[in-house]
């Protein structure tokens, strides 16, 4: 198995930034691909960044060029770098982890942008 912690989230004002942090613990050496989704009140959860374990990374299209996902394998931590946030991006971030072909979720860290 493997575990997922999420960190860093917080309110911030728009055109301010946030740094996510998801640790991953157990199994570490089953993951392949992590990313974070997000969901806002009455909305389905959305893909906002992910990354492969080479570095190959993908965004969704509301956050290109503002945001920047990483990840650093021998901390075993996911990291997304918000920038320019704008009171739309306001939701629950959830750090995501394949692994072994499994689907792997965080518990979710609360992102709130004032206008």
């Amino acid at each position: 198995q493997v575990q997922l912690v999420e960190s860093g989230g917080g309110l911030v004002q728009a055109g301010g930034s946030l740094r996510l942090s998801c640790a991953a613990s157990g199994d570490i050496f089953g993951i392949n691909t992590m990313g974070w989704y997000r969901q806002a009140p009455g909305n389905q959860r959305e893909l906002v960044a992910r990354i492969t374990s080479g570095g190959r990374t993908n965004y969704g299209d509301s956050v290109k060029d503002r945001f920047i996902v990483s990840r650093d394998n021998a901390k075993n931590t996911l990291y997304l770098q918000m920038n320019s946030l704008k009171p739309e991006d306001t939701g629950v971030y959830y750090c995501h982890a394949l692994w072994r072909s499994i689907g792997r979720w965080g518990q979710g860290t609360q992102v709130t942008v004032s206008s």
